[in-house]
């Protein structure tokens, strides 16, 4: 989803002001911009039915779900990134007056394709893992039937994998459950 686009340092001000500008979406590391590609329609599908679950779920309640196109900063540093689905529970806390930039996410989902999934696992999660508020990080495969589960245990991440349609992810931080065949249920081409 993301490569590297530009190898000149900027700021976090540089890359917001820039990024707000932009007609194509952009996340920030370290200094660095990354350019996001699109999307083919296994991943759009997988992102569209998990907002749908999610939202249904939580209406009426205090959590609230959003999809790819809210960006969250991460971090006093200032890493920011557009996850593919976000929840957020209370009054969404952001980053100054334009209210394009999510301080405070309770559980993340990342859609993996094969080209970053590496990166989905180890960078960007090292820096979810500074938000104080994020409770559960969930990495959702498009290539197979597989879905990484991370959450909070007092101090200590914990993992757990699903990997058969008859599985339910159980999301404890905002009270929800996704059965697995609903995640896939558009992606018929996902091998078990």
């Amino acid at each position: 989803m993301s490569s590297l686009a530009a190898e000149t340092l900027l700021t976090p001000e540089e890359y917001l002001a820039l990024e707000r500008k932009a007609t194509v979406k952009s996340e920030y590391i370290n200094g660095e911009i990354l350019a996001m590609s699109g999307a083919s329609l296994a991943p759009t599908r997988i992102t569209a039915d998990i907002v749908t679950e999610l939202n249904n779920q939580l209406r009426g309640g205090e959590c609230e779900v959003i999809s790819n196109d809210m960006r969250v900063k991460t971090g006093p540093k200032g890493a920011y990134f557009y996850p593919d689905v976000v929840v957020f529970c209370g009054e969404p806390k952001v980053e100054d007056n334009v209210f394009d930039t999510l301080l405070n996410p309770t559980l993340v989902v990342e859609v993996l394709s094969p080209s970053i999934e590496a990166y989905d696992k180890g960078e960007k999660f090292r820096h979810y893992q500074e938000l104080t508020s994020l409770r559960e990080y969930i990495l959702v495969s498009q290539d197979r039937v597989r879905v990484e589960h991370y959450r909070l245990a007092k101090t200590q991440w914990v993992q757990t994998e699903l990997r058969r349609h008859e599985d339910v992810l159980s999301l404890n931080s905002i009270r929800c459950e996704l059965p697995l065949q609903d995640i896939y249920r558009r992606v018929p081409e996902v091998i078990s």
